[in-house]
């Protein structure tokens, strides 16, 4: 069994041996890491003994075990990190009896620590390592250096280098703890949500956490440090008021050392904000005595906001208008504020803990709730009106909102609804809809309710297979009985037709006010158009019958348009309205106090010229029309005198469309005057442009009748002219037909007047083909009279237009006008018109319209027909000298048509003949004595003869005889030419 060594009898040290422990003992003091004090005294520990080797073994926290945690020497390596039980081995004898053992002093011996340890080791020494009577550790030299053996001195001196080394270790474990205790509160306070900052006794800070700095607003801990932090943070009340140091809550614990709380209080950043703080002051205490005070606070702001909302949330749910429920997840009010008792009569009390089914009103069916419950369910809310029951038993209609509330993990808390009472506004709402569906003056539906029944009867007559009627009807004579009488007697005439009528429709019929005068009235369930006309007779009955109001006996009558649905084509309620509209105008037109059915195919026509005039609006916004220019010229002076503007449409789809294409769906339209303005504006344009290139050209312009009988059109005239002031307006003259102006030939003619005033001269275009033109050309101030040139193209094989062309050339020179002859389609027919003293033309055979820019060239390069330069008007006398020409072109084609198509034959007698009358009479007188009159009667005679003849030939002979009698035609008239020249 081990023993222990007798400490007793342990030799003493020298002074120098002493001297170099206290030494190492110091050098051990010095260092508090404690893996390094630990070796450093195995390392001294070795040089002291003089050991091969030297362990460290410390005693585990456990106590069961030991760990060599450092070593030096021999074998070192094997030692470091081993561990044993203490019941085990010479070193766990020391550590468990806390005494030292010495081996080996005069003999060899054997010791076992472990697998890795080598037997032969002459000797060991084992020391423990006791601090404040505990036991923590050992010494233990294995082996002395250079063979030896350990003796009692080396003991005495390796136990006094233990206590040593056992302060030093005890040491630099205290200082582990205290650096790791440190390092626990450092991390406490930077970590901390909370702000935490130290005072001394004098109130200056003496540390702040990083939160702390945070809320306060600053950088770094050093611009707190040392500043007196109730002038820095906390210096005035909550509300405001200055904070005196004395009162100052914090530093009272400073001085009598007790704990404060506040949560009212306001503490100040660095920019000079302020916030609410929750703060805790804490009184710190060194050896009994207040040395500072440690100030824990958080920020309330949203704390306070959240009480505010939750005060401001308590004083709407007491106050709002509204009624408020609040339910649990199963139904039961939980609670309800004011406005629900003032609203359902129910209190409070009375209510919690109840379902609101017991205000349900029966007005609505289970579906209405299960749809209410399902948009909860699915979206989280509902909204609507709602029919419910007040305590009374009442029933009323309320605007109600429900919400799900739910917390964070959306699961249902409880139902908040909200709703209010809307009787007023639904007894406003429907004075509204009465208003806005009926009449005010009679209670008849207005235009907008009878829209809605009229599109409902569609669709119902459409299923049934029924008709219906749409009939628009309008007093006649109101306005005169609105006059006469007044106002007032007039609407109680409205309001009694419109209860006769109303009393008299059938059951399902509707009659409506459509404003003003005007009803319409929808027929239901007929079979047959007809069906409604006894109906429709009782209407303009009933409209006509007297009404007395004030002893005053008021009559009128009404005229009716009616309609049917369904028709061919779709149609809706609008087109319908529309249509009887129309048709009331007919009957209006027919002599009042009729009805009229509107004519489906009429109404096409007129769609559809609806839409050409849209067509051609549209194609002056595009800009697709143009002029082309027609020359006028004198044909006796060869001279152009100006050209006239003709409108063209250059269609996008069908190209050049000519005037009778399109202009005359504009006729009498307001389209007529946008074609007229634009038309206006463009040859004005026009003369500029000429102007600027030296050509000073007149151009006619047209003016529809309708344009010019506007109360405004000289107004506008004036307005285009000052749009091109540099023109000469001479140079514009304007032409209007003659049949447009008889109707209002007054206002017609003051408007020529007018326009005179402005320089524009006016012609009176196709001049001959109205109504008393004669018996009105006086009163028309025209500058020129344009000749149809429907007496132009025929005059030379119709007498009786060669008679209308020298009436009106005549007529036009006893009025001191110009004439200019349209149609002038050959050379024939300018020289008949130079003969009757027409000297100005225009037509195919002096040019075609063309477009403006070969306008200037065509004047350059033409010349007129040497006849028309050499023809001359002739002589009254010498006039019959044409009849005779055209008389005898006209006869003998008549004989060629009689021969070829059988017709009446003409005077065959040559003694019959007009020309043969004007020969032996006038003739004869005026030249007989020229050497062509007896070649000119023999021709005559031959004419005739010829003719009688091929009468009575054979099919086979009268077609060379025609020929024969034509020649001798041309030679008559040759003949004939060469007396008026």
């Amino acid at each position: 069994m081990l023993r222990g060594i007798d400490l007793n009898n342990l030799p003493e040290l020298t002074s120098e041996e002493l001297a170099l422990l206290l030494r190492l003992g110091e050098r051990l003091l010095a260092k508090f890491d404690l893996q390094g004090v630990l070796s450093l005294v195995a390392v001294t520990a070795c040089e002291v003994v003089q050991a091969e080797t030297l362990a460290v073994p410390m005693i585990d926290a456990d106590y069961t075990t030991f760990t060599y945690r450092a070593a030096c020497g021999k074998y070192a390596e094997m030692v470091v990190n081993q561990t044993f039980p203490i019941d085990e081995g010479t070193c766990g004898w020391v550590l468990k009896n806390q005494r030292p053992l010495l081996f080996g002093e005069g003999g060899e011996f054997e010791i076992n620590l472990g697998s890795r340890w080598q037997p032969g080791m002459a000797s060991s020494l084992l020391v423990p390592l006791i601090c404040r009577g505990k036991i923590i550790g050992g010494l233990s030299a294995m082996g002395k250096q250079g063979g030896g053996a350990f003796n009692l001195r080396d003991l005495t001196v390796l136990t006094l280098f233990a206590n040593q080394a056992s302060i030093a270790i005890d040491n630099a474990r205290l200082f582990q703890q205290l650096t790791a205790e440190g390092a626990r509160l450092r991390l406490i306070l930077e970590s901390a949500a909370e702000a935490i900052y130290g005072i001394d006794a004098a109130g200056c800070c003496t540390f702040a956490n990083p939160a702390c700095l945070r809320m306060l607003g600053y950088d770094s801990e050093s611009e707190l440090i040392g500043k007196p932090m109730h002038e820095t943070v906390h210096h005035t009340h909550a509300d405001g008021t200055a904070l005196p140091l004395e009162k100052c809550h914090v530093h009272h614990r400073v001085r009598y050392g007790d704990v404060a709380h506040a949560d009212t209080e306001i503490f100040w950043r660095q920019d000079q904000s302020s916030f609410p703080v929750e703060y805790w002051a804490h009184p710190a205490l060194q050896e009994g005595q207040v040395v500072g005070a440690v100030i824990t606070f958080i920020d309330i702001t949203r704390r306070k906001t959240a009480e505010a909302q939750q005060t401001l949330a308590a004083s709407v749910f007491a106050n709002i208008s509204e009624g408020v429920i609040i339910t649990d997840t199963k139904g039961s009010l939980l609670d309800v504020n004011q406005s629900f008792s003032r609203i359902t009569g129910y209190s409070r009390s009375e209510v919690l803990g109840k379902n609101p089914r017991f205000l349900k009103s029966g007005k609505h069916d289970p579906s209405f709730y299960e749809a209410m419950w399902c948009s909860l369910s699915q979206k989280g809310f509902w909204s609507g009106e709602i029919w419910n029951r007040r305590k009374s038993g009442e029933v009323y209609p309320e605007s109600l909102s429900i919400k799900v509330v739910t917390d964070d993990a959306g699961k249902t808390q409880h139902f908040v609804a909200l709703f209010s009472d809307i009787t007023i506004e639904k007894a406003y709402q429907e004075q509204l809809e009465h208003r806005a569906h009926y009449d005010c003056l009679t209670e008849l539906p207005n235009r907008i309710l009878l829209a809605d029944r009229l599109n409902q009867a569609m669709r119902q007559e459409m299923r049934r297979g029924k008709l219906l009627a749409v009939a628009y009807l309008d007093l006649d004579g109101f306005k005169e009985v609105n006059d006469q009488y007044g106002h007032n007697m007039g609407d109680t005439l409205l309001i009694n037709l419109a209860n006769r009528m109303k009393e008299m429709l059938r059951e399902g019929d509707t009659i409506a006010r459509m404003g003003g005068d005007e009803f319409a009235v929808v027929l239901l369930d007929l079979s047959e158009p007809s069906d409604c006309i006894p109906l429709l007779e009782r209407i303009l009955k009933i409209a006509a019958q007297p009404v007395i109001v004030d002893e005053t006996t008021l009559q009128v009558s009404a005229s009716l348009g009616v309609t049917f649905y369904p028709q061919v084509s779709s149609i809706n309620a609008d087109q319908l309205l529309r249509q009887s509209d129309q048709a009331m105008y007919q009957a209006k037109q027919s002599g009042k106090n009729c009805y009229h059915l509107f004519d489906t195919e009429q109404e096409q026509q007129l769609r559809g010229c609806r839409q050409r005039l849209e067509r051609i609006r549209e194609g002056l916004v595009n800009d697709e029309f143009i002029l082309y220019y027609q020359p006028k010229v004198n044909m006796h002076s060869g001279k152009v005198v100006g050209a006239e503007a003709l409108i063209r449409w250059q269609h996008p789809e069908k190209g050049l469309l000519q005037p009778a294409d399109f202009l005359h769906y504009a006729e009498n339209s307001p389209y007529a005057i946008l074609i007229d303005e634009w038309v206006m504006r463009t040859g004005m344009w026009q003369i500029e442009q000429w102007q600027l290139q030296g050509l000073n050209l007149a151009i006619s312009l047209n003016v529809s009748p309708i344009n010019l009988q506007q109360a405004d059109f000289v107004e506008r005239l004036q307005s285009l002219l000052e749009e091109r002031s540099s023109i000469d307006r001479t140079l514009i003259e304007l032409e209007v037909l003659e049949t447009g102006v008889l109707s209002d030939i007054p206002h017609v003619s003051k408007a020529i007047e007018a326009c005179k005033k402005l320089g524009i001269q006016f012609a009176l275009d196709d001049f001959g083909t109205g109504y008393s033109s004669l018996a009105h050309l006086r009163r028309l101030p025209a500058r020129t009279l344009k000749i149809d040139r429907t007496f132009v193209r025929d005059m030379l094989e119709n007498p009786d237009d060669l008679a209308i062309l020298e009436g009106v050339v005549g007529l036009a020179s006893s009025f001191g006008l110009k004439t200019v002859a349209e149609g002038v389609e050959s050379i024939d027919h300018g020289e008949i018109l130079l003969f009757l003293g027409c000297e100005l033309g225009q037509g195919y055979g002096i040019a075609r319209p063309m477009p403006a820019a070969e306008l200037a060239g065509w004047v350059e390069q033409w010349q007129a027909d040497p006849r028309w330069l050499a023809a001359n008007a002739l002589h009254r006398d010498d006039i019959p000298l044409l009849y005779a020409v055209i008389d005898h072109r006209a006869w003998v084609n008549t004989i060629g048509d009689c021969v070829e198509h059988g017709c009446i034959l003409p005077p065959l007698d040559a003694e019959l003949c007009r020309f043969a009358q004007w020969l032996n009479g006038k003739g004869a007188e005026r030249f007989g004595s020229h050497p062509l009159f007896e070649t000119i009667c023999e021709l005559h005679h031959q004419v005739h003869e010829l003719s009688a003849e091929i009468i009575i030939a054979s099919s086979d002979e009268t077609d060379a005889m025609l020929r024969q009698l034509y020649a001798l035609r041309d030679r008559l008239i040759a003949q004939l030419f060469q007396l008026i020249y």
